[in-house]
């Protein structure tokens, strides 16, 4: 079907350049630093996240559900703008409202065809859902074919990412205070999941390096299709690439160059994440 639009909301970390590329309309979650409210992506855009986030003394950022109105307002310029139907993966909905804001937005609209999934994950675990939906477009599939497409493939997207502390999770409400007290134990360093759509702590090492010598082992046990590895402005370019190289050589079979991709955690996810981590969403290969 012609003019079938993608939609996703910001919590994806796809970049503004891969979105546009793809012809992604992203939906901005709301991120607040103290009184200051921003749209993630629109009026903050990731670098500035960052330079706040890491200013001295700066408050931990709360982050909020697009409204059912934002969604709406999306899909009624994408259909003005002469699409004929749209699909729109977002974020899991045990881990924001936002899937049910744009469940209502979509019911709203009760003539025009939209379908909404709830890709049970964050981060690029959203963000490739998004992008093999926009893919499918050009090949002439219908909306409905894509969206039963996308759903298949979710039980094969994964993530693993070492974070430096559970305290930005905790604080967020996106993980019990029981796991946190647990990650803190002994300064260990976590490695985080996505279990049943609700963020799990699954491993605890020593050190920072053997965590994430720990996710590239967990990333590389099964071949992959797409890696989106995540990384935060506290790694330097150095230690970002030798990471890529690391996990690029364990992972069995490869994973062709344009489907890897690396960038930044965003304003929207970075909030629960905090500084310091490394790890990546992946495909598993069917």
């Amino acid at each position: 079907m012609a003019g079938i639009a993608v939609v996703t909301d910001s919590t994806a970390d796809l970049s503004p350049e891969q979105a546009a590329a793809a012809g992604i309309h992203v939906v901005p979650l709301y991120v607040r630093f103290g009184t200051e409210e921003h749209r993630a992506g629109v009026d903050l855009t990731t670098p500035e996240f960052w330079e706040h986030l890491l200013a001295p003394g700066a408050p931990i950022p709360t982050t909020s559900a697009p409204s059912p109105g934002d969604f709406r307002t999306a899909f009624e310029d994408l259909f003005a703008g002469g699409a004929d139907a749209i699909v729109c993966p977002v974020l899991g909905t045990k881990l924001s409202a936002t899937f049910q804001s744009a469940t209502l937005a979509a019911q709203s609209l009760p003539d025009r065809e939209i379908h909404v999934i709830d890709t049970h994950s964050t981060s690029m675990s959203t963000g490739i859902p998004a992008l093999m939906a926009a893919e499918l477009v050009p090949a002439g599939a219908s909306a409905a074919d894509v969206a039963a497409a996308i759903e298949r493939r979710l039980p094969d997207i994964d993530l693993y990412i070492a974070v430096d502390t559970l305290e930005y999770l905790r604080k967020g409400g996106r993980l019990s205070a029981a796991q946190a007290v647990i990650g803190t134990m002994l300064s260990v360093k976590p490695i985080i999941t996505v279990v049943d759509g609700t963020v799990t702590l699954l491993e605890r090492q020593r050190t920072r390096s053997k965590a994430r010598a720990r996710v590239v082992e967990l990333i590389a046990a099964r071949p992959l299709e797409r890696l989106s590895i995540l990384h935060t402005p506290t790694s330097t370019p150095d230690e970002v690439a030798a990471f890529r190289e690391t996990l690029l050589a364990a992972i069995p079979g490869g994973v062709d160059a344009d489907k890897v991709t690396v960038g930044l955690v965003g304003a929207s996810t970075g909030p629960h994440l905090g500084p310091d981590l490394m790890g990546a969403c992946f495909l598993v290969r069917a």
